[in-house]
């Protein structure tokens, strides 16, 4: 079985920007963010985005903003993302067990990549983000305050952080 990283988007590989990013002039790579996937992708772990995506929901943004989006983080980050899930709902106008606290993209990860979860990890930058993992017997680690997080194995300030203090120690 592999192990893998799941990562979730806004504030831990791009900048977060407020309410929504979906421009891709707008998308910029967090710091670090690239030189921490190549360490990973060195120390064989698979590499997952997964992302809640509301706005396509609620009419801000549609599916092609998001997808250009992706495309430049997969220019910025050549190879070092193997697959990129996200979830266009927001209760109530639209359900979905694929949306964040929920695990089912995770699942799908995980089952697409033959993922075992207790060689995995997940960093995101709020508790709803590592929800998901914990119940499917991943480690977590939030990026940001402590106090934001009940849910996590660790606190840090970066995603590079993470891979070279905790991930791979």
């Amino acid at each position: 079985m592999n192990k893998a990283i799941f990562l979730d988007r806004d504030g831990v590989i791009n900048v977060e920007r407020g309410k929504y990013t979906f421009k891709p002039e707008d998308f910029t790579i967090e710091a670090g963010v690239k030189e921490a996937l190549e360490i990973l992708k060195k120390n064989g772990y698979v590499t997952v985005v997964i992302t809640n995506q509301a706005g396509i929901a609620k009419g801000i943004y549609t599916k092609e903003d998001v997808e250009a989006c992706h495309a430049k983080m997969h220019k910025e980050l050549p190879g070092l993302i193997d697959d990129v899930f996200y979830a266009p709902h927001y209760p109530p106008i639209s359900e979905s067990l694929g949306r964040k606290p929920d695990s089912l993209l995770f699942e799908r990860a995980l089952a697409l990549y033959n993922v075992d979860p207790q060689q995995s990890w997940m960093v995101g930058d709020n508790d709803r983000d590592l929800v998901p993992a914990r119940k499917l017997g991943m480690h977590t680690v939030g990026i940001g305050a402590v106090e934001r997080f009940h849910s996590a194995d660790a606190c840090v300030s970066s995603l590079l952080e993470a891979v070279t203090s905790i991930i791979l120690k």
